[in-house]
This record gives structure tokens, C-alpha cells and sequence, in this order.
């Protein structure tokens, strides 16, 4: 009898910690939303100023007053390919 009862009260402290921990985990959800949610201007912010590698190439290879050629040569490829790169011309 007094195991029963032992057993019992084993398997409602489990039920009430296994409640406590849904709980918890619904609020870090919750919190991790609203983080989100409120961070949309940032990301849309983000989107806008991010820069595409041929545009970061171009930018570095003209403040640097380096040729289309001497990037190429340097890199092993064509003038051609780094052209596409710069311009964004995607591969077909």
C-alpha cells in the first residue's frame, strides 16, 4: 500500500515536471517570436544592402584600379568570366 501510494506521488511530481518544462519551452517560443517578428525592418534592411560577390569584386577591383584582365589572369580564367561575375550574368 505504502508503495502504491509512493508511486503515485513519483508519477505526479513527473506529470508536474514535464508541465513546468512545456511551459517553459512555450515562453522561449513565444519570446524567440516576438524577437523575430520586431527584427523584420532589420532584415528588410539587410536584404536591401547586401551586395552580390561580383558586385564586391567589381567594387574592390576599381578602387584598386585593377583590369578586368589582371584579375582574370591572376584568377585563371577569362576577361569573359569575370565580366559575367560583375555583371551578375548567371550561368546556363
Amino acid at each position: 500500500m505504502k508503495a502504491t501510494v509512493f508511486i503515485a506521488y513519483i508519477l505526479l511530481l513527473m506529470y508536474f515536471v514535464v508541465g513546468v518544462a512545456f511551459i517553459y519551452l512555450f515562453v522561449l517560443v513565444v519570446r524567440a517570436l516576438k524577437k523575430y517578428i520586431k527584427s523584420e525592418p532589420v532584415r528588410k534592411e539587410k536584404a536591401e544592402s547586401a551586395k552580390s560577390l561580383g558586385e564586391v569584386i567589381k567594387r574592390y577591383r576599381t578602387q584598386r584600379k585593377m583590369t578586368q584582365e589582371f584579375v582574370a589572369e591572376s584568377l585563371g580564367v577569362t576577361r569573359q568570366a569575370v565580366s559575367k561575375w560583375e555583371s551578375g550574368v548567371s550561368h546556363s
